[in-house]
């Protein structure tokens, strides 16, 4: 295993993200039923965003160690990703739904077929972030044990 030792930093986050989404499209199907579709659904619960990014940065702060470079890139990219899961995304789900209630209340006097139905539900709500920190923060645990 010492051969995967100088991709584990890489290999590591990038499983919890698979794992992450599996587990999403897992309790999505659960609750709407099943189609392939929902394996690439965006919002819900976990986020594979957020799972992804905190693996990274854990997997950072265990092999390079938290007084690096490459630590603090990742808690700057984890504060990115997890800002835009949770909250700006969230805003483009509430334009959504505005810009579809004034076609709604528009109807008869525009052609429908030129303003698709928008996607209101983009972002994450909180308890999803927190959920899915908190699926990346054990999985990396989880994995980093694995391989040590």
């Amino acid at each position: 295993m010492d051969f995967l030792q100088p991709y584990l930093v890489f290999l590591i986050p990038i499983t919890v993200g698979i794992i992450t989404q599996i587990i999403k499209f897992i309790l999505y199907s659960i609750k709407h039923g099943w189609s392939v579709e929902y394996a690439f659904t965006h919002g819900h619960m976990p986020s594979a965003h957020t799972a992804l990014v905190i693996s990274l940065l854990v997997t950072m702060g265990y092999y390079e160690g938290v007084y690096s470079a490459a630590f603090a890139l990742s808690a700057v990219l984890s504060f990115l990703v997890i800002d835009d899961a949770a909250r700006i995304r969230m805003y483009l789900g509430d334009q959504g739904r505005y810009l579809n209630m004034l076609v709604d209340q528009l109807k008869g006097e525009i052609d429908e077929s030129k303003f698709p139905r928008l996607k209101e539900r983009v972002g994450h709500r909180v308890s999803e972030v927190v959920g899915g920190a908190l699926v990346g923060f054990f999985l990396t645990l989880i994995l980093i044990y694995l391989f040590a």
